[in-house]
């Protein structure tokens, strides 16, 4: 049996969630917290499997009550928020960064049109989540800012477009590696992000505001320039025109994902060949797979985000089983590769 702990500041919303994992004949909720501080005594007196975690709540907000509980007793957190603005779900993108698996929007009442659906993703994620083996966090441990490290060597032909797809741990993943590169870098970035509906313009708007690049979610038809980050729109596939913009697509999911990386790798692979960059970074499944098998057969470079420092080990897995990795590498190490792919676009 699945023991789940569930935080928010509202008993109702508390009441919803108890009765929608209970629904599920493997999940128990062992104990609910009204704040982080409840939150952070329950998770060491009760050890649970998982725990869905609300941000705005008194006394211990969730993205405090994330950072102790991942330092003193680290679980599975599964970040469960009213609010999907733009600005307001920076509080859930930092949890993420403080370890936190995921974000989903919370459940409306039973008497909500996406109601039984929302519950079912609710159900799956949790059971996914706690799963997953979380590391402890260090309290004085704090984020690495490369300062312009110098470019790795490289060889072949000159990178001008890096394209990545990430789903489990992607958020903080890409913070990490996009905050590693100059804000004068010579090639755009498109990305693909697993994330529950409704959080991919909060994703965009709280990168921006973390990373030197900036940040965008992508607009069909907009030329791509060198610097600027591409956000793959909500339910809609991300690649780009053979004239070098970006393209969108209504096209059916691909593997169950759509946007999907494979679509996205397949995309630069074509219109760019041997300039394209693909990095697969922590996530589950095998999203991008096929994908990066068009960049390595159109001459690109594919990049792929070691075990240790994957949150998920699924999809950089499959691509190094596969054989398609170029480079295997740390995540605090791959964005000194890109920098050495893109800079020999001046030599």
């Amino acid at each position: 049996m699945l023991r789940a702990v569930v935080v928010d500041d509202s008993p109702t919303v508390r009441s919803l969630l108890r009765r929608i994992l209970e629904s599920d004949g493997e999940i128990v909720v062992a104990g609910e917290a009204r704040d982080g501080v409840e939150a952070l005594a329950l998770v060491q007196s009760l050890r649970p499997d998982v725990v869905t975690m609300d941000i705005h709540m008194p006394r211990m907000d969730g993205l405090e009550a994330t950072r102790e509980i991942m330092i003193v007793a680290p679980t599975p957190i599964v970040v469960v928020t009213s609010s999907v603005r733009a600005g307001d779900v920076n509080g859930a993108m930092s949890a993420l960064e403080a370890g936190a698996l995921t974000v989903l929007r919370k459940p409306g009442g039973p008497e909500t049109p996406d109601f039984e659906a929302a519950a079912r993703l609710l159900v799956s994620t949790v059971k996914t989540m706690a799963a997953v083996k979380v590391v402890r966090r260090h309290r004085r441990a704090v984020a690495a800012t490369a300062a312009s490290p110098a470019p790795a060597a490289t060889g072949g032909a000159a990178v001008k477009v890096v394209a990545i797809a990430a789903s489990t741990g992607g958020p903080q993943a890409l913070a990490r590696l996009l905050g590693g590169l100059p804000e004068d870098f010579s090639a755009p970035v498109l990305v693909v992000q697993h994330i529950s509906a409704g959080f991919t313009a909060g994703l965009a708007s709280w990168l921006s505001s973390s990373v030197p690049l900036r940040v965008k979610v992508a607009e069909a038809g907009e030329p791509l320039v060198p610097a600027t980050v591409y956000v793959a729109p909500e339910d809609r596939h991300l690649g780009v025109t053979l004239g070098r913009t970006v393209a969108l697509s209504s096209d059916p999911p691909i593997g169950g994902f759509r946007p999907s990386g494979t679509y996205l790798f397949e995309s630069v692979a074509a219109a760019y060949g041997p300039a394209a960059a693909a990095v697969i970074l922590t996530g589950m499944g095998e999203d991008g797979l096929e994908g990066l098998r068009a960049v390595r057969r159109a001459g690109g470079r594919v990049i792929a985000q070691d075990e240790a420092s994957s949150v998920v080990f699924g999809m950089p897995a499959a691509a190094i089983r596969e054989g398609l990795a170029d480079r295997i590498l740390p995540l605090d190490r791959i964005a000194r590769e890109v920098l050495g792919l893109a800079a020999s676009s001046h030599s």
